[in-house]
């Protein structure tokens, strides 16, 4: 009996097929289910990376979401306006318009403020001046990111009808600049 047929006879057990095992993150893999965006969920990868968004793009799709890719900040604002989505993955450096500027171009303008939106770095330093200036992101992921993560970060984001929907935070619900008189 070769190596392979001992192997075999070790781990021989009757077990479910991986496609029936519950699909989650974390230490708990196998006990609690992930959930998803309902299908057709519309994401908005910015990231001058083909690579990251490709592979964005394929863990989404996968699991029923529709996506839009753009390599640069200001080709992602030009096609959020014809084709908004719900959701926004945004990387920090970008050429161009960085995704600080384009966050806060999304944020100012009412027709996209309330888009969540998960920005993206692979600079620890970019991770530090995000939490320092907290301008509106809703998440952050760093890269590399594992498929977990990514669902992991989206599941965060979702409401009772499982809709994508901002974090709202104590900077949403204070105007910026307050006209009220000093105490």
């Amino acid at each position: 009996m070769g190596i392979f047929d001992q192997l075999r006879t070790l781990f021989k057990h009757e077990t479910e097929p991986l496609s029936a095992l519950p699909r989650t993150t974390g230490p708990e893999r196998r006990s609690k289910l992930r959930v998803n965006a309902r299908e057709g969920t519309r994401v908005l990868i910015i990231d001058d990376s083909t690579t990251v968004v490709t592979v964005i793009k394929k863990f989404l799709r996968s699991a029923g979401y529709e996506t839009l890719e753009a390599l640069d900040a200001e080709a992602g604002l030009s096609i959020l306006r014809e084709q908004p989505p719900e959701l926004i993955f945004l990387d920090i450096m970008l050429p161009g318009m960085n995704g600080f500027s384009a966050l806060r171009t999304l944020r100012r303008d009412p027709l996209t403020r309330d888009i969540p939106v998960i920005m993206m770095s692979g600079n620890e330093q970019a991770m530090e001046q995000f939490f320092g200036l907290r301008i509106g992101a809703d998440d952050f992921m760093k890269k590399p990111f594992s498929r977990e993560e990514l669902f992991f970060r989206i599941e965060r984001l979702l409401d009772n009808d499982f809709i994508p929907r901002r974090v709202k935070s104590v900077s949403d619900t204070v105007p910026e600049h307050s006209t009220a008189p000093a105490a």
